[in-house]
């Protein structure tokens, strides 16, 4: 027989699952199966290139300076400096600038999807702004697009367990929820309420009105008891004893 904390982590499980059913009704949205079948990519082959690329902070030629700049600008959050993208590329601030500047030139004439803005002081990719209303009709669209199975289970344990922390929600899920989180952020239906007042002071998440809007209700008293889904005695001991003799 497993032992308390086996059956303390067996009822998390089942109420955070339980908890997305109840979720995912009164949503009205659908979860996602995943699919159990994965598809090796066939191998791509090796790319031969004709020369090395110079090691990073290394001056390098103007063809290469500019694909180092796309390269970081791709990856970045935030606007970069030119005082950054210079120690990237081995090029001094002025220099930077005017790649900056040509590579930006070059994408307004071509009339791309996306263009290079100075914003903040440094650079950034954005959309180009004559694409904006087809921008925001794909996002205002992709709101209303159906959780995932992973979301509703997070977004069940925000909701019977909040204030909760992500730390607290590993736990219990039992897998990263970094991605989940933002999702859940981004749709409104989560957001930070406190901090922990312990070491670390983390990030306690809640539901918000949008949340309770979505459900119909008017507080988080109102949803649905976890109580009545739970297993009966008989299907936990019979749960535990298969997760036994499987780790014997």
């Amino acid at each position: 027989m497993a032992d308390s904390t086996g059956t303390e982590m067996l009822e998390q499980e089942a109420e955070a699952t339980q908890g997305a059913d109840i979720v995912a009704a009164a949503l009205g949205l659908e979860t996602k199966k995943e699919d159990l079948e994965t598809k090796q990519p066939d191998k791509a082959p090796p790319i031969i290139l004709e020369t090395a690329i110079p090691a990073p902070g290394s001056p390098l030629d103007d063809h290469t300076a500019r694909r180092v700049i796309e390269a970081v600008l791709m990856v970045a959050d935030e606007p970069i400096s030119p005082r950054a993208l210079s120690d990237a590329i081995g090029r001094s601030p002025a220099e930077t600038e005017l790649l900056c500047d040509e590579l930006a030139s070059d994408l307004a004439t071509e009339q791309r999807g996306f263009v290079i803005a100075r914003v903040a002081g440094g650079y950034r990719f954005q959309t180009n702004p004559d694409l904006s209303s087809h921008v925001e009709q794909f996002l205002v669209r992709g709101q209303t697009g159906r959780l995932s199975a992973a979301a509703l289970e997070t977004l069940a344990v925000v909701a019977y367990r909040q204030p909760v922390s992500r730390t607290q929600i590993v736990a219990i899920r039992g897998v990263n929820v970094d991605g989940v989180m933002r999702t859940l952020e981004q749709r409104g239906l989560v957001t930070e309420v406190a901090r922990d007042p312990g070491p670390g002071r983390a990030v306690l998440y809640g539901t918000t009105r949008l949340f309770l809007e979505r459900l119909g209700i008017d507080s988080v008293e109102e949803l649905a008891p976890l109580g009545q889904f739970a297993p009966d005695q008989e299907t936990v001991e019979a749960l535990e004893a298969s997760l036994f003799a499987a780790s014997s």
